[in-house]
């Protein structure tokens, strides 16, 4: 498996509109095992995206999935800044399949 965790920081006042263009970008992603976007209670403008690929190479190939360019192209705007935190290997737990 192919684990990502990132933070990203919303333009002023825009966090929840971003939050609902990242949801809606989720549809048919092969290889996704899971995709959570999170707001963090102590910062008003932060996201916490936490996402389980079945490989990388997954998780590259759906940059390219309509679905998901789309999401980037209406995002964009909204996003003032990006951080990947870590990249990982999940080795399992709720909701994965071992």
């Amino acid at each position: 498996m192919y684990g990502l965790i990132g933070k990203m920081i919303a333009v002023e006042g825009k966090r929840d509109e971003l939050s609902s263009i990242l949801l809606e970008g989720l549809q048919d992603m092969p290889g996704n095992l899971s995709y959570i976007v999170a707001a963090d209670p102590a910062d008003p403008n932060a996201l916490w995206i936490t996402e389980v690929w079945t490989d990388s190479s997954a998780h590259q190939a759906s940059l390219s999935l309509p679905s998901v360019q789309e999401a980037i192209r209406r995002g964009r705007p909204l996003i003032a800044g990006m951080e990947r935190l870590a990249e990982t290997t999940p080795i399992g737990g709720q909701g994965l399949a071992g």
